[in-house]
């Protein structure tokens, strides 16, 4: 693909969203920034959130790991609808009850300082590696395809991507993100619907032959219940499915900033259900597509890539080494840099806008009513920004996995903390010893890490997989109620 196509078709990618910016952010004040004033429709916020979870990782890494573990996420995907139904009943409630500019504020009312602090610490470390592990799919493809060619550094290629991002959000905040992921969202899906038209018209398969031929492809294999102690096992899969949403959106600022923007209780809750119910056909068709990937490799005598993250890049961008001519042409080659920038783009521009959001809120302690609020959001904006760019640099050194493997694994650490503190506090009346709750929620982690480390010698032959999540959560619930007082 020529270069100077790639960097047109960027530019006006770009100018798109800056026009949307510009138009969301006419009329703006302190709280659309955080919260849109409260005045999104629902439907639009559900299209947004859809691309906000999808991000570059899903866009690159599912269609990979049919390679390994076939459809068998979607036992995962099947435990996220039931954490989306989870979070409509119980914690969008108690959010829409209290009313506040984070979330985390909660802890500091149930329990006090020191637990308030805590769990937004963790949250803004969780977002921080979840956001540049996204990024970094993105700034990888962009290298490749581009600015090898025109001999940039990759930290020139991150640097461009983070100041992009913090230029079309350091205004508008949420209130332009959600209208930003909402295009977003729709060119990703449109891109991957239309690279599965093409290889089915290659391979000469109407719409019945593509569904025999997944079904026939030996990677469609979805329900494992024979093996309890392997990685893949439905319960293990399901269960940890369903936590992760319950922490990656109901207790994560970055989601919850969006469910906080609609006008009242009631849309918050059928946002939830359409996104969570979309949730699953969105990812079947991102299997399909990786499934469609492997068998057109094989057919053109392509040897498949051993990281799975390789496989959609490979082909949509890459030369044909028997005939050097790209796999899918220009048109597709073009689309698919469409559709990983939106995929990237509508999770990165969000996860920003709520690490600013809850920094400045939970950390520095800034009020609406501070006469230098503008200036110090700004700080933070562009303060995370930078960290950002050198999280996805150093990710880059030591990456060694599926970049969706690693986001999972990463959040079962991170995120654990925070399910516990949560759960004790919306199931327990307890009071606890507020000053205590840092070192458990560092110690909890660091138990989990052990345990997984040895599951097998000390479990009996047990493989500890994504419900990490759950273990790390307990053994945080644990820890609050022997800390617990009258």
């Amino acid at each position: 693909m020529s270069s100077v196509w790639i960097l047109a078709l960027i530019c006006c990618y770009f100018l798109l969203l800056f026009v949307i910016s510009y138009l969301t952010t006419r009329k703006v004040d302190q709280q659309s920034f955080y919260t849109g004033n409260r005045r999104a429709p629902w439907y639009i916020i559900s299209v947004a959130m859809i691309g906000t979870s999808v991000s570059g990782v899903t866009f690159v890494s599912v269609p990979g790991w049919v390679l390994t573990d076939q459809f068998a996420y979607l036992q995962m995907v099947l435990g996220f609808v039931a954490g989306y139904i989870t979070i409509a009943q119980i914690l969008l409630p108690l959010f829409y009850r209290l009313r506040l500019p984070s979330i985390y504020s909660y802890l500091g009312d149930r329990f006090g300082h020191s637990s308030y602090k805590t769990g937004a610490s963790f949250f803004l470390l969780s977002r921080t590696l979840g956001s540049a592990f996204r990024l970094f799919v993105v700034a990888i493809v962009l290298q490749k395809a581009l600015f090898d060619a025109l001999h940039v550094p990759f930290w020139v290629t991150v640097a461009v991507t983070i100041a992009l991002i913090f230029l079309y959000t350091r205004k508008g905040g949420v209130k332009t993100v959600i209208w930003t992921d909402t295009v977003q969202t729709l060119v990703l899906i449109s891109t991957v619907l239309f690279c599965i038209i093409w290889i089915a018209r290659d391979m000469g398969l109407s719409f019945s032959g593509v569904v025999q031929t997944i079904s026939d492809s030996g990677m469609a294999r979805i329900w494992h219940f024979d093996d309890p102690a392997g990685k893949l096992f439905f319960w293990k899969q399901f269960l940890a499915g369903m936590f992760t949403v319950i922490v990656m959106t109901g207790l994560d600022q970055d989601q919850m900033q969006k469910n906080l923007s609609c006008r009242n209780l009631r849309d918050a809750q059928k946002n939830m259900y359409w996104y969570g119910c979309a949730f699953l056909p969105v990812n079947l068709i991102f299997l399909s597509l990786g499934v469609l990937l492997a068998l057109y490799a094989r057919n053109h005598g392509v040897e498949l890539p051993r990281n799975g993250d390789e496989l959609f890049p490979m082909l949509a961008t890459g030369v044909n080494p028997q005939t050097g001519v790209l796999f899918f042409g220009p048109v597709i080659g073009m689309m698919f840099i469409l559709g990983i920038i939106s995929a990237a783009y509508s999770s990165a521009d969000s996860a920003l806008t709520a690490l600013t959001t809850s920094f400045t809120v939970d950390i520095l302690g800034v009020r609406d009513d501070d006469p230098h609020l503008l200036r110090k959001r700004t700080l933070v904006h562009v303060g995370l920004s930078i960290v950002l760019g050198v999280v996805i640099i150093l990710f880059r050194m030591i990456n060694d996995d599926s970049v969706i493997k690693s986001i999972y694994t990463v959040a079962g650490y991170t995120y654990g903390p925070l399910l516990g503190l949560y759960a004790f506090g919306l199931f327990t009346r307890f009071q606890i010893r507020d000053r205590w709750v840092p070192l458990v929620a560092v110690l909890s982690p660091g138990c989990c890490y052990l345990l997984s480390r040895f599951s097998e010698e000390l479990l009996f032959g047990y493989k500890m997989g994504f419900e990490v999540l759950i273990w790390n959560g307990a053994l945080t619930f644990l820890g609050l109620f022997l800390l617990r007082r009258r």
